[in-house]
């Protein structure tokens, strides 16, 4: 279990037997390169890799090679550790590799010409769909690369989780969107962060999914894909799963990160 910040980890995975914790900040490229290095250094194979790491709704920050923050810890970040483990991953013979997105992607396509907020004005709520689009695309792209080695990818929303993850939403951001309501009471419709893992152990283990991939999951089921303009809080968009698309931010993501994999 890789994580940013290890005290926390440990802590959440107390108890819990056969762990082993290590350090590791998507937001770093130097520190992504290392925990792949020491793991790839075990000589271990990977069966299941669920790249489940993400900021939501932050002000404006860049990760230290100056790229927006969002897109950069939930897609880059993902992309290049997914890369450096690839050996492992395709020494597994049968390795799945789990994408978390989200509704969130409802909220805006990927910006291939300007995906850092260079040139447009920043939106929070828009950098957050642009990468949560990024992470479904990435299965997509990556489930056709993988296949023939048999390495299958899965895109999972897995529901409103209230955790740290909303950390930077002031509370009353949080009431105005019916998440909580004037006592900080979580709106019934939120998911246990339980629930909330079910979707992403559904694609990571589950024999229904044999001989498939580079799909969007959700509620332990294969999403249905909705209109681009589609109210609903269910389904996905056909932005995040165009395979075209997909390729094109495959060669982005290469050149952003410099991190190749090697078929």
């Amino acid at each position: 279990v890789p994580a940013r910040t290890p005290d926390k980890a440990k802590a959440a995975l107390a108890g819990i037997a056969n762990v082993e914790q290590a350090s590791l900040d998507l937001a770093d490229p130097g520190s992504i390169d290392a925990f792949a290095h020491d793991f790839l250094a075990s000589k271990r194979k990977l069966d299941i890799l669920i790249n489940n790491a993400a900021i939501m709704a932050s002000p404006l920050m860049r990760d230290a090679r100056g790229y927006e923050a969002q897109f950069a810890t939930n897609h880059l970040g993902h992309f290049q550790l997914t890369a450096r483990l690839w050996p492992a991953l395709k020494a597994g013979g049968g390795a799945r590799v789990v994408s978390l997105s989200s509704i969130g992607h409802r909220r805006s396509p990927v910006n291939l010409e300007d995906p850092s907020f260079n040139t447009t004005p920043y939106d929070k709520w828009e950098a957050y769909g642009r990468a949560k689009s990024a992470n479904s695309l990435f299965a997509v792209g990556l489930d056709k690369r993988g296949a023939p080695h048999n390495v299958r990818a899965f895109a999972v929303h897995p529901g409103g989780i209230m955790t740290d993850l909303q950390r930077f939403m002031p509370e009353e951001e949080k009431r105005a969107m019916g998440w909580i309501n004037e006592k900080g009471e979580i709106n019934d419709r939120f998911k246990t962060p339980s629930q909330g893992a079910a979707t992403s152990i559904w694609c990571a283990t589950n024999a229904q999914l044999d001989g498939k991939g580079g799909v969007y999951c959700e509620d332990c089921d294969i999403a249905q894909a909705v209109a681009a303009d589609a109210k609903s809080f269910t389904g996905v968009r056909p932005w995040a799963i165009d395979a075209v698309v997909a390729d094109k931010l495959w060669v982005v993501s290469e050149q952003m990160t410099g991190a190749h994999f090697q078929m």
